[in-house]
């Protein structure tokens, strides 16, 4: 009891600490996913957990279960051991505060023996169970597991690590457990925006001569978004043109639901008809809407055509290949990526009949046809559930380092496609999930975002979801799930019928705004050297410059990339 007194004291402290400087800690978002011989210094100096690098033996480090507690120094790295396990949760505890509305980020080094086993690092608060991540761990070397948390009410909790392997000793360094208020979070947000989103715009205005001219009225507004923001659709999108225009006026990137799968364009052997997907894809290239190929198999037995299910052995093997011929030459070079084999984390349909390579040699086909076009790996439950063991950020890596041995006809372009389908957010952890995920450097979409909540929270939690994609550095695009559907939506729809927003349909018109969409404009004039500067987000814009004398204005059009962080003067003459 004075332990836990203690440490609700010093966070109390460093709390009030924190909202008298307004000097917020700046987040980590680094990852480490090789295993070292050495684990790295915790991150945070620990944060709240009490002697995090085991430098001080036993101090606040306890038993928890039956396991058998040892504290080690190899070489001078002190680390501390749970052995002699028989239960999943027999491991070595900290007892930390936790506080409701904080957002805490987690991570630890660890290392089983004998050989590499699943291991979670878990809160128990009153009863309940919040798991902030999890990591396959390995034998002589450590490994990093990046997690976080919130919690639905203050008070102390139990951290632990648990491992389904009971035969193995888990060992423990390193270890941090961060605090932030929202107010901080959001600030991480502002920060990383700024770096990864918007660019510096320096316009000089001039005269014929080349003379500078101050006073001029600057006007610029943006005509697209340069952040790939967009929405799935189905067919009903074509002919409807009330549902065009709502759609092309917001997005600029698309997803078909339905009519790129297979049992779509195959419903019977044989005869395929591609009719529709040409017809959505034509309108959307006349748009400028790109498009995500939406998939090429998918591994859920429940989704093959009916005709499909039934095949073993060669004929399987040639309906597949033949599949695969057929989808990706069609749409070669068109689309800004495949979903290759959709959520083979959770589900085998090829595998258990075309045996362990099955998914593999279905990429290798794929990039043989199309090496150029991005083939991702898409799957649910990545960025959603913690506890999920079948998708986990270190599961999907396993898979993903499969792929990347793949050598045909080059390197496979590869990217990371993370569903989102969210119920309550834990927005933490989705976090540090993310930062796994960008360590690898491979492109980041969250592909089909959408929540399935109470009406009062579902549209709060989109936004959460959203602004916390569109805020990493690593994520580079990001398509909800759906717009609008007769027959209803998925999990939600953004608009009614008569295409007038839903509560989440004014969460995308928000951030949409936020973002500098829907023709935003900012303006103002010269100073006396005839420079006008601005902080935009990144996209397509128009310029327009007013002399501040003759009252004629001057237009241009320019391009704000990632890659326009500090340019040259755009110098235009008046």
């Amino acid at each position: 009891m004075k332990l836990l007194l203690l440490l609700l004291l010093a966070f109390c402290s460093l709390s009030l600490s924190r909202c008298e400087e307004k000097k917020f800690v700046p987040y980590d978002y680094s990852a480490t996913l090789a295993c070292l011989v050495i684990p790295n210094k915790p991150q945070y100096n620990g944060g709240i957990i009490m002697n995090s690098d085991l430098e001080n033996g036993t101090q606040g480090w306890s038993q928890f279960g039956n396991a058998k507690v040892d504290f080690r120094d190899v070489g001078g790295n002190k680390f501390v051991v749970a052995r002699e396990r028989n239960q999943s949760s027999d491991s070595v505890s900290q007892k930390v505060f936790l506080e409701k509305g904080i957002l805490y980020t987690f991570s630890a080094w660890l290392q089983v023996t004998n050989r590499t086993a699943p291991l979670s690092a878990v809160f128990k608060q009153n009863g309940g169970y919040k798991h902030a991540g999890s990591v396959v761990a390995e034998s002589n070397c450590w490994s990093m597991l990046k997690g976080g948390l919130t919690v639905d009410e203050s008070g102390p909790a139990d951290l632990y690590f648990e491992s389904e392997s009971t035969t193995v000793e888990i060992w423990v360094d390193s270890v941090s457990l961060q605090p932030f208020t929202q107010e901080e979070w959001d600030s991480h947000h502002e920060q990383s925006i700024e770096k990864a989103r918007k660019g510096a715009v320096r316009i000089r205005a001039v005269n014929s001569k080349g003379e500078p001219i101050p006073n001029a009225t600057v006007s610029i507004m943006q005509n697209r978004l340069g952040f790939p923001f967009g929405c799935a659709v189905e067919s009903n999108i074509l002919g409807n043109q009330a549902y065009q225009n709502w759609f092309t006026k917001r997005f600029t990137v698309t997803t078909f639901g339905n009519e790129m799968k297979w049992y779509s364009t195959e419903r019977i052997r044989g005869k395929e008809d591609y009719s529709t997907a040409d017809a959505m894809l034509r309108f959307f290239k006349q748009h400028g809407v790109a498009v995500r190929g939406h998939n090429i198999v998918w591994a859920d037995p429940k989704y093959q055509p009916e005709w499909v299910k039934s095949l073993s052995g060669a004929d399987l093997y040639n309906a597949v290949k033949r599949r695969i011929v057929s989808v990706v030459s069609r749409y070669k070079g068109q689309l800004l990526g495949w979903d290759v084999v959709n959520e083979m984390l959770h589900f085998n349909f090829f595998e258990s009949k075309m045996g362990p390579k099955a998914s593999y040699n279905i990429y290798a086909q794929a990039h043989a046809v199309d090496p150029r076009t991005p083939m991702f790996m898409n799957e649910y439950n990545t960025l959603e559930q913690p506890g999920d063991s079948a998708s986990t950020p270190a599961r999907y890596l396993q898979k993903l380092r499969e792929l990347q041995t793949i050598r045909v006809a080059g390197y496979v372009p590869l990217g990371i496609g993370l569903e989102s389908h969210f119920s309550t957010p834990n927005i933490p952890y989705m976090r540090s999930a993310l930062d796994t995920f960008a360590a690898t450097g491979l492109p980041i979409w969250l592909t089909e975002v959408d929540v399935d909540a109470p009406d009062n929270v579902r549209a709060r939690y989109f936004e959460q979801v959203l602004r916390e994609g569109h805020a990493h550095p690593q994520v580079k695009g990001m398509v909800t799930w759906t717009g609008y559907s007769p027959k209803g939506c998925y999990r939600m729809c953004l608009t009614d019928g008569n295409f007038r927003n839903l509560p989440t349909g004014d969460v995308v018109d928000k951030l949409i705004r936020e973002w500098g969409g829907f023709r935003g404009q900012t303006t103002g004039v010269t100073d006396a050297d005839g420079f006008f500067e601005a902080s935009l987000f990144q996209g397509d814009y128009d310029l327009g410059i007013t002399h501040p004398l003759s009252n004629s204005t001057v237009s241009q059009s320019f391009k704000l990339t990632s890659e326009d962080s500090r340019p040259s003067p755009l110098v235009v003459r008046v």
